[in-house]
């Protein structure tokens, strides 16, 4: 445990964890937070909608650090968020997925690193471990390093082999004043996560962090339905599209490479939508060569063969350990408005 908390209380952390329909994945992911080594934590499930299935489930866990709330009608996971945000009684908040998991000393770790930051408002991400049926990797490969322009680390990339940046919801913890203050955007479909980060860095006043050790399992590839995986390019075009203001015009057209590419490719858009795509990369991004070839191949190229492309150079890479005695299976603006923590 760390010396700075030595002699003083714990804050008190929770963790939110928005769910629907999905009672057997949600258990191990409370589990997971309820063996945090931090000593203060609440856990609050929040159920979007009636789901009696999931209410059962939970039923069975008689910890009396797990909060339940059932929302009286589906409303998307930022709302299922927020309103977890609202009734929690910690000063931080940690967000979980219902079909994640994290490492036993995530919040420890993660709130040893706040603790150290010198900003108003500090929000810690980590490292995870991506967790498909076949591989586990830790990801992202390079860590994000602060001051470095967020847009840019999450969406551009240094060649076809580079995923890119990764800061998943599942990483995340903040101060609850600044989730009260800048919740998440209630009704966006997809890259929820990516939206309020975004927004939340163009503040003076907050920083951010990324521990380099991965503390959090993100299962992908699986066959379930995510909302990541939504095939609308015309939702992803128009979302970065109204947080242009926010993102360098790199960061732009490489998310409109990959991001639209790839869904484009999937839906079987015809060759005017992945022209109208193109004239956007071009006309209201500043592209690279990269980011033009990166485009071509994802509005193109069929999933399946960049899936084996890919998967031929993983297994050509040496298994990545997560770190000691644990094995990897499968299972800013000048001008930016000024944020300050009232003194009362």
């Amino acid at each position: 445990m760390s010396d700075c908390f030595q002699g003083a209380s714990y804050p008190l952390v929770s963790a939110v964890i928005p769910t629907r329909g999905r009672p057997l994945l949600l258990l191990g992911a409370v589990h997971s937070a309820l063996r945090q080594t931090w000593p203060a934590i609440e856990v609050i499930a929040v159920v979007d909608g009636p789901d009696p299935d999931t209410v059962a489930a939970l039923g069975k866990i008689t910890d009396p650090r797990l909060r339940l709330i059932v929302l009286p009608e589906p409303c998307g996971g930022a709302e299922a968020r927020n309103a977890g945000v609202r009734i929690a009684r910690g000063d931080w908040i940690a967000f979980l997925d219902d079909d994640d998991e994290w490492l036993p000393e995530k919040i420890d770790r993660q709130m040893r690193t706040a603790h150290a930051m010198p900003d108003w408002f500090p929000v810690v991400s980590c490292r995870l471990i991506a967790q498909s049926p076949s591989t586990s990797r830790v990801l992202p490969l390079k860590p994000y390093e602060p001051q470095q322009p967020l847009a840019d680390f999450l969406f551009c990339r240094s060649g076809l082999r580079d995923p890119g940046g990764v800061m998943q919801t599942s990483t995340l913890l903040a101060p609850r004043d600044l989730l009260l203050a800048i919740p998440f955007r209630s009704g966006l479909p997809m890259h929820q996560d990516w939206d309020w980060l975004i927004r939340v860095a163009s503040h003076q006043g907050v920083g951010l962090s990324m521990v380099r050790q991965p503390l959090s399992l993100w299962r992908v590839e699986d066959g379930r339905l995510t909302v990541g995986q939504d095939k609308s390019w015309q939702t992803s075009l128009s979302w970065i599209r109204s947080v242009r203001t926010l993102v360098s015009a790199r960061a732009f057209s490489w998310f409109v490479a990959v991001q639209c590419g790839w869904r484009a490719q999937r839906s079987r858009a015809g060759l005017r939508a992945r022209f109208l795509l193109l004239r956007a990369l071009l006309l209201e991004g500043e592209p690279e060569f990269r980011s033009l070839l990166t485009y071509l191949i994802f509005a193109f190229v069929p999933a399946r063969i960049r899936r084996s492309f890919r998967t031929g150079f993983r297994t050509k890479r040496m298994s990545q350990d997560a770190g000691p005695g644990l094995r990897l299976v499968v299972s800013r603006k000048p001008s930016a408005p000024l944020l300050r923590r009232s003194s009362s």
